[in-house]
């Protein structure tokens, strides 16, 4: 298969004519194997428009609302960038130029990751997804679906830095966007998006007599 071609109509047919316009990040999509981060036997089905497994509970976003909610996060080369799950969007935002940790808690799609992400410079991070290991981030992206909205994910947010990630309780979940102003936070709706949840984040049930 021709992998390069492909993702040339991914870039053509699924990012520019949903009015990803930044050039960028274009070109890092444009640049990076998708095919290497997706489960072995699934590499064909890379560049299709549908989330591709990469384990039993990971996959990868869609084109599409991955791309959006990068442009809506606005990546500057420099920046320090912590991906909670999604070592696509981690190979993506560091082709861009950006110092990036991945944090996962799944040890076989960092596996599957692995060789990748090294050459393209990111650090990775196997530990629990409830909470950052480290803090002052500029920029924090998830690829998989939130229940809740992750405090904790935005505390460890430095003033000015930026979260862009899909909340989901429900058949359909909504992309925000999250600023961390000294106030606190601000939160703007993109769209609307169906990535799986993450179920390591799910609130524990409350039980009352």
């Amino acid at each position: 298969m021709d992998f390069q071609t492909a993702r040339k109509v991914m870039v053509d047919s699924q990012v520019r004519v949903n009015d990803v316009t930044d050039r960028a990040l274009q070109a890092a999509l444009l640049a990076v194997p998708r095919e290497a981060l997706c489960a072995p036997d699934r590499a064909f089905s890379a560049y299709a428009e549908v989330e591709v497994p990469v384990t039993a509970t990971r996959s990868l976003m869609l084109p599409r609302d991955l791309s959006k909610l990068l442009m809506a996060a606005a990546p500057k080369p420099g920046e320090r960038a912590l991906v909670m799950s999604g070592a696509y969007a981690a190979a993506v935002l560091a082709q861009m130029g950006l110092d990036v940790t991945l944090q996962e808690s799944d040890a076989e799609a960092l596996a599957i990751s692995a060789p990748t992400l090294s050459a393209a410079g990111v650090t990775v991070v196997e530990a629990p997804l409830d909470r950052p290991q480290s803090d002052g981030w500029d920029l924090i992206v998830s690829e998989v679906a939130v229940p809740v909205r992750p405090d904790a994910w935005l505390d460890a947010l430095k003033v000015g830095g930026r979260a862009v990630l899909v909340e989901r309780n429900g058949p359909v979940g909504k992309a925000s966007l999250h600023m961390r102003t000294p106030e606190g936070w601000s939160r703007r709706q993109l769209f609307d998006a169906t990535p799986p949840v993450l179920d390591e984040l799910r609130p524990e049930p409350a039980f009352s007599l």
